[in-house]
């Protein structure tokens, strides 16, 4: 499921963000990025993530300043030194302008920044405090989630009663009842007949029995109305049902599938066939969910 959350906080004089976006996937998939220095937070980051989230492509990023107190700017004498003799060198052996003082500090090396040394403790403490606004951000993100969940949810409640009347409308199609299937059988063995005067009976019984089962779409019905229980009982629990869901589309799914290769009347087809339709919009919907 989609999202979006952020988070702000400060320790000392050590500034941060942290941005946290969520987009659709079949797992769950962390994507990470830390400024350099941060690296030693990414077992605890993943760690975080996995005990609020089960499914979808995480990407998490975190940007971090310290601030200027006790930060020093020194000169690096002997790195100047070695500049200026090369410089000596250069004039010797081409005549050049001596060179100005601001581009001497220019020279890589030559001024050094200096950041003050935290203490064990003091790296501890900005760790701990930016771990939690990482847990906040991982609240907010989980409740807007959640909130597109109860979306989604009602979505494929909704697909599930459609599949619902679907196959109530095929159990009581005038093409199911047992006159019409013995009118059927009665008309394919007729052709058997016909087709061969010296037909053996018990072929004759054999291929018959096979004409009945093909017509006999009572089984996947049971089974599609016990998937669409299923699901439904799902999305009304509070654990993760996003892989169960996908599982019991493609369950559905493969129902329908031969139900429609069973039909011999147009009205079941057509009505298999929307079913597979509303069937296939479910499973693209319960991708989103976790």
């Amino acid at each position: 499921m989609t999202g979006f959350a952020s988070r702000d906080g400060a320790a000392g004089s050590a500034t941060w963000h942290w941005e946290l976006r969520s987009v659709n996937s079949r797992g769950l998939d962390v994507r990470l990025r830390l400024p350099p220095g941060f690296e030693g937070l990414e077992p605890r980051i993943r760690a975080a993530i996995a005990q609020q989230l089960a499914r979808g492509s995480i990407a998490v990023n975190l940007s971090a300043r310290r601030g200027d107190g006790g930060t020093e700017i020194r000169l690096n004498e002997a790195a100047l030194s070695q500049v200026l003799v090369a410089l000596d060198r250069l004039q010797a052996l081409v005549e050049t302008a001596a060179p100005r003082a601001e581009a001497l500090l220019g020279i890589k090396g030559v001024l050094e920044v200096i950041e003050p040394e935290e203490s064990s403790e003091e790296v501890s403490a900005r760790s701990e405090a930016m771990l939690r606004d990482l847990e906040q951000a991982l609240i907010d993100l989980v409740a807007v989630r959640t909130a597109e969940g109860g979306r989604l949810a009602q979505i494929v409640l909704d697909q599930l009663a459609v599949i619902d009347g679907l196959t109530q409308r095929i159990a009581g199609l005038p093409a199911r009842s047992l006159e019409a299937v013995r009118a059927r059988l009665k008309e394919q063995v007729g052709r058997l007949l016909e087709s061969n005067a010296n037909f053996d009976e018990a072929r004759l019984y054999q291929e018959a029995a096979i004409l009945a089962a093909r017509a006999d779409v009572e089984e996947e019905l049971k089974r599609i109305g016990s998937h669409v229980a299923a699901a439904r009982e799902l999305l009304a629990g509070d654990a993760p049902a996003g892989r169960r869901l996908d599982f019991l589309a493609q369950e559905l799914n493969r129902e329908a599938n031969t139900l429609c290769s069973k039909a011999n009347d147009e009205e079941t087809t057509r009505a298999g066939l929307d079913l597979k339709a509303v069937i296939d919009q479910m499973r693209e919907q319960v991708q989103n969910i976790e």
